[in-house]
């Protein structure tokens, strides 16, 4: 079921809740600039698996709010929070990925991994995000031409061969965004770093991440590895920065086991 979590004045976030009554929970955090229904294909198959999975949209992203401001690490962290005590979750799975697994690490160090018993990081963000070069072409796109923005990130998303009509299914994802929201976020993986963040988890960590990554290298991944301690890295061969679709079998079988 679907509905929404006021997380300060006038912001409501999208909260997608499935299998409420699941014995362990998941809470997904999308990439940018997507929205909760990148997880589909886990939504198909934990729930019934007799997990509750939990998928929210950032403010600016898919069904949620829009405002014009509060797009830093910090507040989007603290949406997460908000989120996590309207639901009154703990002993939970916190799974991010891209942006949402930087927004996972500082959620985790700004609340002290609040409710979190273990984390998931998706081709995450981190310990840094785009580089000055790349963002500034980006938000320069979303602020002229949004549509050619988002289809260049598609394009590059992907290792493995996507169908024309998956491919606009996940570029109609991204429009649902606001543009505003958009370049900002992008402002934020140019300009945040996570280092800082990264020796403040103590909870198991998975790190998955897709060798033929070319929106966040995989060497990213392998320096988080080094610097959680508790973590474990998991390369995916046939996978580009979307492991969750690309090897989307894998991909559901590592997080069940890990969660146990």
């Amino acid at each position: 079921m679907g509905y929404f979590v006021t997380v300060e004045p006038g912001v409501r976030i999208y909260v997608e809740d499935l299998n409420p009554g699941g014995s362990k929970t998941i809470l997904f955090i999308h990439g940018w600039p997507l929205s909760h229904k990148q997880f589909e294909y886990q939504f198909d198959v934990l729930p019934a698996l007799g997990y509750r999975c939990i998928g929210i949209d950032w403010r600016g992203f898919g069904e949620s709010d829009k405002p014009v401001s509060g797009y830093n690490y910090d507040r989007l962290a603290d949406d997460v929070r908000a989120v996590v005590g309207a639901l009154r979750l703990d002993n939970f799975t916190l799974a991010g990925h891209s942006t949402g697994g930087a927004i996972a690490i500082r959620y985790m160090a700004r609340y002290n991994g609040w409710g979190v018993s273990k984390l998931v990081l998706i081709d995450a963000a981190a310990p840094t995000g785009f580089t000055t070069e790349t963002a500034n072409k980006l938000i320069a796109e979303t602020l002229n031409d949004r549509p050619k923005m988002l289809q260049g990130v598609t394009d590059m998303f992907f290792f493995q061969y996507i169908t024309e009509r998956f491919s606009d299914w996940f570029f109609q994802m991204g429009l649902q965004a606001a543009g505003w929201s958009t370049a900002a976020i992008a402002a934020s993986l140019r300009d945040e770093k996570l280092y800082q963040d990264l020796d403040k988890i103590f909870v198991p960590t998975l790190i998955i991440h897709g060798i033929h990554d070319k929106v966040i290298p995989f060497a990213q991944a392998q320096e988080v590895n080094k610097k959680i301690r508790y973590s474990q890295l998991v390369p995916f061969q046939y996978s580009g920065h979307g492991p969750f679709w690309e090897e989307r079998d894998k991909f559901n079988q590592l997080l069940t086991q890990f969660i146990g």
